[in-house]
């Protein structure tokens, strides 16, 4: 069904006038949407990584439970994985200009709440707030890049440059989180009030640079909206939350929540399925009670199930490259006891080659077939953790770790940028923020999701070994032997690389007949009296 498009305001416009903006737009002001959305990217990893690195000194200063602790973490993930799909269709219909323009000031708010909380029940509560306005943020950057840059090598660039978004993110949250936590006097708050400038700046760049919006009279399914969404907060709560209640997976509130949790998601996917049936129906009028579906679920079988296929490897790659860096962070700072600052250090490189890596994608990715990038991608990212599985504490920084650091992040970012490349390809103009959302959604559960399966490998590990050592753990299990924390940390990283190996398989047999997802033609920028008009030539031509 084709959308209905409309002018609302002075930043809307319609589809005829969209496809003109895209002649006339000039290369500083493409240049200047790439940076603001891969800011945006920038902005949402290091809100997660720059926490991290902060959560010894949050932990003393506001006096947290470690059980507490992780929510400062998951809160984030939590809010921000459950609303993506549902902000990522708002931004399709009421404009992505719009609903990055509000994500970017709720991040700006609650981050500068986060710094002046002085409880870690506060903390958590505006920590997923925070994530809220992330949700808003990254599918409508994704829709915007796709509606600003049609297929072409410029679009390669742009979504390569907003991958690249995730490890600068990670690399300048733990950066700039480990020397503000050395060196200023107000410590963790200081990573959340820099946040909040970073986002401020993102803003008025986007008001400045993005084009006007493009809007739709498409009712909203605000039913499965609500159904989807509360059935996700539950299911992702649950995954965060069973490890450390009271009685584990079996008490009660924990199979509850879990059990109701399906359930609804099971019902939005029926509900998706009745709207999508009646699209095409001619006799059946639009209302608010029969809107088009939430998401299609049509959109799971593009390319002949590919795109099932390319949100599970994405989910299983992701898996291991969040609990990875997880791992990594412990055992610099927990078994090595490397100071914030020393452990920043060590993820330099993962900054300076994510950048590099990006490059190298936006200039292959439309002459390599997809599998390439899918295959090796993944391999890459398992050998990361296998490395750190095989570690030697006394052996050089060089030795295992600096190579662990540079495969890890060049595994994640070619499955990543030719992920996002690929699902930008197929999916309809009226749903590329849905699409980027429900990719991005798969990332997002992976933070909780495999962090939660390694935890539970370390502390089975921990445990037999300190028994068979013949100590008792405390409640806390700090006083258990080095020998046993090395075998925990092993341990946890076999668990990281079996995701991504089953991510290799998945790609090596399903993705062999893709091709290449890149576009092949070069763009071509003519100076004229008034502006910089774009053009695609062929590379022939």
């Amino acid at each position: 069904m084709s959308k209905q498009l409309t002018t609302r305001s002075s930043d809307s416009i319609s589809l005829e006038e969209a496809k003109d903006r895209d002649v006339q737009r000039s290369l500083w002001r493409s240049i200047f949407i790439i940076a603001t959305c891969t800011a945006a990217m920038v902005v949402n990893v290091s809100n997660i990584s720059s926490v991290s690195i902060s959560l010894p000194n949050i932990e003393r200063d506001l006096d947290i439970k470690e059980e507490q602790l992780q929510w400062l973490i998951s809160a984030y993930s939590l809010s921000s994985g459950c609303f993506l799909l549902f902000f990522g269709r708002l931004a399709d219909i009421y404009g992505r200009k719009k609903a990055f323009m509000i994500g970017t000031l709720s991040q700006v708010a609650f981050s500068l709440g986060c710094g002046f909380a002085q409880s870690g029940t506060t903390l958590v509560i505006l920590r997923a707030f925070q994530g809220i306005g992330a949700a808003a943020t990254i599918p409508s950057s994704l829709g915007i890049l796709a509606h600003a840059f049609p297929p072409s090598k410029m679009r390669s660039i742009a979504f390569a440059a907003f991958a690249a978004g995730a490890p600068v993110g990670g690399a300048f949250g733990m950066i700039i989180g480990g020397v503000l936590v050395q060196i200023t006097s107000s410590h963790w708050r200081s990573t959340f009030y820099l946040v909040a400038v970073v986002s401020a700046l993102t803003g008025i760049c986007g008001m400045i640079s993005f084009d006007a919006d493009v809007t739709s009279t498409e009712a909203v399914d605000w039913i499965g909206a609500s159904v989807v969404t509360v059935g996700l907060v539950m299911i992702v709560f649950v995954l965060g939350q069973g490890e450390v209640a009271s009685e584990g997976w079996k008490t009660p509130y924990i199979v509850a929540l879990l059990t109701v949790g399906i359930i609804m998601v099971s019902l939005f996917l029926l509900w998706e399925r009745y709207l999508e049936k009646g699209i095409d129906d001619p006799y059946r009028a639009q209302s608010a009670w029969r809107p088009p579906p939430l998401m299609s679920l049509s959109l799971w079988t593009r390319a002949r199930g590919r795109m099932a296929v390319i949100l599970a490897i994405s989910f299983l790659n992701s898996c291991t490259f969040t609990s990875w860096s997880f791992w990594v962070q412990l055992y610099y700072q927990n078994y090595l006891l490397l100071t914030p600052m020393q452990t920043m250090l060590r993820f330099i490189p993962m900054f300076i080659v994510g950048c590099l890596c990006n490059f190298l994608v936006a200039m292959f990715v439309g002459k390599l077939s997809f599998v390439v990038f899918a295959v090796g991608g993944t391999l890459l990212t398992a050998f990361a953790p296998i490395l750190l599985a095989l570690i030697d504490p006394t052996a050089t920084y060089w030795a295992f770790c600096f190579p662990s650091t540079i495969l890890i992040v060049v595994g994640a970012d070619l499955v990543y940028s030719a992920g996002m490349i690929f699902i930008a390809k197929i999916a309809l103009p009226h749903e590329q923020s849905v699409a980027g959302a429900l990719f991005q959604t798969m990332a997002q559960a992976s933070i909780i999701k495999l962090a939660d399966i390694s935890t539970i490998v370390f502390n089975i590990v921990v445990k037999t070994e300190s028994a068979d050592l013949g100590v008792t753990l405390n409640s806390t299990g700090t006083n258990a032997p080095l020998s046993a924390q090395l075998k925990g940390y092993r341990s946890a990283q076999w668990t990281c690389a079996s995701f991504a190996l089953m991510a290799a398989l998945l790609a090596a047999l399903c993705l062999h007949g893709v091709g290449i997802v890149g576009h092949k033609k070069t763009l071509k920028h003519v100076d004229s009296d008034q502006t910089i008009a774009v053009r695609f030539e062929s590379k022939d031509g």
